[in-house]
C-alpha cells in the first residue's frame, strides 16, 4: 500500500504513499456490490485492515456499532462481521495442519508491461505517458474480469470437495507502483485479490487458489495480448520479438525502441545474472554435473533471493522520478536516442505492417499450440494449451486485435483434434496418430526432436511445430493441385430436377456457390448443357483427328483415344459428378 515499503508508525496511510511517490490503491472486481463497496473507490486503511487482515466486512465498525445498539452481545456482534470461517479458528490448537495456522486472505497478482513499454512510458512526453497508463489499466481490467468469468471457483465440504463459479465476482483491490527496487522505471500494479466470495446460496467461503494459481500463466498471456492492442490501437505501435536469453522463448517488445535502452533499464536482471555462474558453480562441485532445466530455474531463484535489496524507504515524485530518469539516459546514450524514440517506434511500426500479415490459421495455430506444448511438458492441461495459443495470437498479430473467443478456438481445436486423454484428472498430451496418420513416415520426423537432448526444450518445440506446419501446408498445397482444373476445363453445373433451381455447389473445400439467376428455366439450363456437351464431343473429335493426321504424316504409333466419360468410381479434377446422370463438366 506504500510502495513495497514499511510505513511509520503513526504516519496516516495517504500521507506515506504521497512520501513513497504511489497513488492511493483502488477497488476492482464484480464483487463489491456485495460488501457496499463500488469499483473506483480508494482503498481505506481501515477497509483494507479489515478485508485483507481480518477476513471481515469492510465497514464492520459501522454493521457492529449498529447490531450492539439493537442488544446483540458482542461476540456475536462481531461475528455477524465476518466473511465466512473466522480466522480464529486457523489459530486454534485443534487445527490439525500447521500451515493452516497461518490465515490466507489475500492472493497477489503482479501486472507489468513489456521492458520496450516500460522504457517509453518513463522517456516519452507526457500525453505518451498517460496513454501507456491508460492501456496498462485497461488490459488488466480485462485479465481480472476474465478470471472472475471463467476461473475464480468458490469451494466448501471436506478437503473442498465442493465448487461452483463464484456467486458475484472477485473483490480486488489495485495499487500501482513506479519504480523497481534498483529505482529503475517499472510501471506495474499490485492486484490483491481478496479470498473471500459468495457461494451460489449467498453465504461467505473461501476462493478455490489452486484453480486461481494454476491459471496464473494464461491470465498473463492474455494481459500481455490484451495491452499490445491497446497500445498499437491508440499509438500505432507494433510489436517483434526479442530473444532474451538463447535458447528460450521470446518475448514480445514495441519496435523501434533501442535495446541498449533495455539493459539501462534492467539492472536488477543484470545483478541476478551476475550472482548465478557462483550458484551454478557451486551446483556442479556438489553434483557433479550441470544444472538442469528445473534445477537452473530454482538456482535463477536463489540468486534473486540474494541479490534483492530493500526498496528506497525515499522517493520523489512521479514527475521528478520521470526527470530523473531521462536526465540519466541522456548521459549515457545521447539526446538523440532519447529525443526521438516517439519517430523510431512510428518507422518501425510501418515497416512491420509492410511485411508482417496479421491473419491467424486456427489450424496452422493449433498444430503449433500442440507441438510446443507437447514438447514442453510432455502431459498437459487446457490451460497450458490456452497460455500458449495467446503466445502464438501475439507473435502473429503483432498488436492488432483479435477476435473474441478466438483463443479458445485454437484451444477447442487442439483438444477435439490432435489430442487424447492421459493418466487421471484433466490431463492429456498430442495425439501421434491424428498429427502423424502414417506411422512410419510422418512420426519418425517429431520423435527426435522430442528427444534431442542438447537443444533446448524451447528450440526442440520451435523444431517440432515447423515441422508440422510445413506438414500442414503441404497437404493443403496437394490438395489444390488435386481439385484444380485442368486447362481449359469448363465446369458446369448438373441440372436439378426439381421444380425450383437450387444452388450449386462447386466444391466443399473451394467454399464457392453458383446460383442461377431469377427466372432461368431448369429445361433452359439442361438443353444448353446438352448443347456444350455436343460442341466439347465435337471439338473432341476434331482434334483427334488432327493427331491421327499428325501420327500418319511423321510414322508415330497411334495412341489410344481417351475416354471421354471417366469410370464412376474417379472424378476428374475441377468436374462436378451428379448421381445417376453423366458428369455436369466438359473437358
Amino acid at each position: 500500500m506504500v510502495g513495497d515499503g514499511h510505513r511509520p508508525a503513526g504516519r496516516a496511510l495517504r500521507a506515506a504513499q504521497d512520501e513513497a511517490g504511489v497513488p492511493p490503491g483502488v477497488w476492482k472486481g464484480r464483487g463489491l456490490a456485495a460488501v457496499g463497496l463500488a469499483a473506483g473507490d480508494v482503498v481505506s486503511e481501515r477497509q483494507a485492515e479489515l478485508l485483507l487482515g481480518e477476513g471481515r466486512h469492510p465497514d464492520a465498525d459501522r454493521i457492529e456499532r449498529e447490531l450492539l445498539a439493537q442488544g446483540m452481545s458482542p461476540a456475536k456482534a462481531r461475528r455477524a462481521t465476518v466473511l465466512g470461517r473466522p480466522i480464529e479458528h486457523n489459530q486454534s490448537p485443534k487445527t490439525e495442519n500447521a500451515k493452516q495456522r497461518s490465515p490466507w486472505l489475500a492472493m497477489d497478482l503482479v501486472f507489468r508491461a513489456p521492458s520496450t513499454a516500460q522504457i517509453a512510458w518513463a522517456l516519452m512526453n507526457e500525453e505518451h505517458r498517460l496513454v501507456l497508463e491508460l492501456c496498462q489499466g485497461i488490459a488488466r481490467d480485462k485479465a481480472l474480469a476474465s478470471l472472475e468469468d471463467s476461473v475464480a471457483e468458490i469451494r466448501w465440504g471436506s478437503g473442498g470437495k465442493h465448487r461452483k463459479p463464484v456467486k458475484d465476482g472477485l473483490i480486488v483491490a489495485v495499487f500501482r507502483h513506479y519504480e523497481s527496487r534498483a529505482g529503475q522505471p517499472l510501471l506495474h500494479d499490485h492486484a490483491l485479490v481478496s479470498i473471500r466470495a459468495r457461494r451460489p446460496d449467498g453465504t461467505w467461503g473461501n476462493l478455490s487458489a489452486d484453480s486461481m494459481l494454476e491459471n496464473i500463466v494464461a491470465a498473463g498471456t492474455l494481459y500481455t495480448l490484451y495491452f499490445m492492442e491497446e497500445v498499437s490501437a491508440r499509438l500505432g505501435w507494433a510489436w517483434e520479438p526479442r530473444e532474451v536469453t538463447p535458447g528460450r522463448r521470446p518475448v514480445m517488445e514495441v519496435a523501434g525502441i533501442d535495446q541498449r535502452l533495455i539493459g539501462w533499464q534492467s539492472t536488477r536482471r543484470q545483478q541476478i545474472a551476475d550472482a548465478a555462474p557462483v550458484l551454478v558453480a557451486d551446483y556442479e562441485a556438489e553434483h557433479g554435473h550441470p544444472p538442469g532445466e528445473r534445477a537452473a530455474y530454482a538456482l535463477d531463484g536463489q540468486a534473486a533471493d540474494r541479490t534483492r535489496r530493500p526498496k528506497p524507504t525515499a522517493a520523489g515524485s512521479l514527475t521528478e522520478l520521470r526527470d530523473f530518469w531521462r536526465e540519466s539516459a541522456i548521459r549515457a546514450f545521447g539526446v538523440d536516442v532519447v529525443s526521438r524514440l516517439a519517430a523510431r517506434a512510428r518507422a518501425a511500426a510501418a515497416a512491420v505492417w509492410a511485411r508482417v500479415r496479421p491473419v491467424v490459421d486456427v489450424v496452422l495455430a493449433a498444430v503449433d499450440t500442440v507441438a510446443v506444448v507437447y514438447v514442453m511438458r510432455g502431459a498437459f492441461k487446457r490451460q497450458h494449451l490456452l497460455a500458449e495459443a495467446r503466445r502464438h495470437l501475439t507473435y502473429v498479430l503483432r498488436g492488432r486485435p483479435h477476435e473474441p473467443g478466438l483463443d479458445e478456438q485454437i484451444v477447442q481445436t487442439v483438444v477435439d483434434d490432435y489430442t487424447r486423454p492421459v493418466g487421471r484428472g484433466r490431463m492429456m498430451t498430442a495425439d501421434l496418430r491424428a498429427l502423424y496418420p502414417r506411422d512410419t513416415e510422418d512420426q519418425a520426423v517429431l520423435r527426435p526432436l522430442t528427444r534431442k537432448r542438447s537443444a533446448s526444450p524451447y528450440e526442440r518445440a520451435r523444431l517440432a511445430a515447423g515441422a508440422l506446419a510445413a506438414r500442414v501446408r503441404a497437404a493443403r498445397r496437394a490438395e489444390r493441385l488435386g481439385s484444380r482444373p485442368r486447362p481449359y476445363a469448363v465446369a458446369m453445373p448438373a441440372s436439378s430436377r426439381s421444380s425450383h433451381p437450387r444452388p450449386f455447389h462447386t466444391g466443399r473445400k473451394a467454399g464457392l456457390l453458383v446460383e442461377p439467376e431469377p427466372g432461368v428455366d431448369v429445361d433452359t439450363v439442361e438443353q444448353t448443357r446438352q448443347t456444350l456437351e455436343a460442341a466439347a464431343a465435337q471439338v473432341a473429335a476434331t482434334i483427334q483427328d488432327s493427331r491421327r493426321a499428325r501420327e500418319a504424316a511423321h510414322g508415330l504409333r497411334p495412341q489410344s483415344a481417351p475416354a471421354a466419360v471417366p469410370p464412376p468410381h474417379t472424378q476428374q479434377p475441377g468436374v462436378q459428378h451428379a448421381s445417376g446422370r453423366s458428369p455436369g463438366g466438359v473437358a
